[in-house]
């Protein structure tokens, strides 16, 4: 394959400036990197928010700048391998399909040698820092040290884009160590909450329940695996919850809105010595009664950051069929559409998975 010099791909410059390039410099490879054209990027909530200007990624008075720009934004991608820099060390080949853990470890700091190399300390995140540019262009380049996983050709686009958010949701889940005794209540049915549902499943819970503010987001959760569904906007979701145990609460509560509400309900709907387990990503900050966490109930509050030793797995178990995709992918745009993409993947109204084509 012969590969242009410049290529198309979306660049942010500022926390104002978003602008698609039409002739920026494809990557050049160093050792050991690998060049992939792009196949399909899905737009993460972390990407609308920090397209929307979050704290958590440009920084305020309380944290610095995370971002580093000018950078390419996208971490849910896969592609095809085009090349290889010197020396490079692996089991792929020209013409794999293939997709990547999303953070770059350093392979250097104690996280990464003990193990956690999902909390390296340096912390490159493809997409959000200009030396691992993300999947919203044409071409990209997997650094040295990446972690590259096969994916089979045959897969459709709109399972293969899932391929990435179902691993942060498997993480999210077994930070949780269900049990098939427990009541489980997932706060959020979009793509994240979706994966967790189908993968909960697999672990067969004693009730699973699901809340959302959108009907029909419910109506595929029931699809994927809910017991229960809950529309907060509609029924006291804190009583249903009661009702339904005895008045003592769920056993484990996993928050995938992002909304301060959620945090809020879920304390409250959460039993004495319960699990909570925190997955999203905050547009503005949260205030609640910490009494309640610790002097009240003794809970264990887990977070949960991307999706260690989950890649695999979840590329087999949607190779195989056995976690629910259908319906998650709503939209595909080209580049040239990505402001309209954007739009829609931040506000959530008739769209679950937006993914950008180049």
């Amino acid at each position: 394959m012969s590969i242009p010099k410049t290529m198309k791909a979306l660049v942010a410059y500022s926390q104002t400036e978003y602008k698609l390039e039409t002739a920026y410099p494809v990557p050049e490879l160093g050792e050991g990197d690998v060049l992939i054209k792009v196949e399909a990027c899905g737009i993460c909530a972390g990407d609308a928010k920090a397209h929307h200007g979050a704290a958590m990624f440009w920084g305020d008075e309380v944290q610095p700048s995370w971002v580093r720009t000018p950078f390419i934004p996208g971490h849910e991608f896969f592609g095809e391998v085009v090349a290889f820099g010197p020396n490079f060390k692996g089991d792929i080949a020209i013409g794999d399909r293939v997709v990547s853990d999303q953070i770059v470890p350093c392979w250097e700091c104690k996280f990464c040698k003990d193990g956690h190399y999902w909390m390296c300390q340096k912390h490159d995140i493809y997409g959000f820092q200009k030396e691992v540019n993300g999947g919203m262009a044409e071409y990209m380049k997997l650094p040295k040290g990446a972690l590259i996983y096969k994916v089979d050709k045959s897969l459709p686009v709109e399972k293969a884009a899932l391929i990435e958010p179902y691993a942060c949701s498997k993480h999210a889940v077994d930070r949780g160590n269900v049990s098939n005794e427990d009541v489980v209540v997932v706060s959020g049915a979009g793509t994240l909450g979706l994966g967790m549902i189908t993968y909960l499943r697999m672990k067969n819970p004693k009730k699973l329940v699901v809340m959302d503010m959108k009907d029909d987001r419910l109506e595929l959760a029931k699809k994927f695996g809910a017991d229960v569904v809950i529309n907060p906007g509609k029924t006291d979701a804190v009583k249903a919850v009661m009702d339904m145990t005895d008045g003592y609460g769920c056993d484990v509560y996993i928050e995938a809105t992002g909304h301060p509400s959620s945090v809020i309900q879920g304390l409250s709907a959460i039993r004495k010595l319960g699990r909570f387990v925190e997955f999203s990503v905050f547009g503005a900050p949260t205030t609640v009664d910490w009494s309640i966490i610790g002097d009240r109930k003794e809970l264990d509050l887990l977070g949960a950051h991307l999706s260690p030793y989950c890649f695999q797995p979840v590329i087999d178990w949607i190779t195989e069929g056995k976690l629910a995709t259908e319906g998650v992918v709503t939209h595909q745009f080209s580049l040239d559409e990505w402001e309209k993409a954007f739009d829609m993947a931040g506000r959530g109204e008739g769209s679950l998975k937006v993914v950008l084509v180049p």
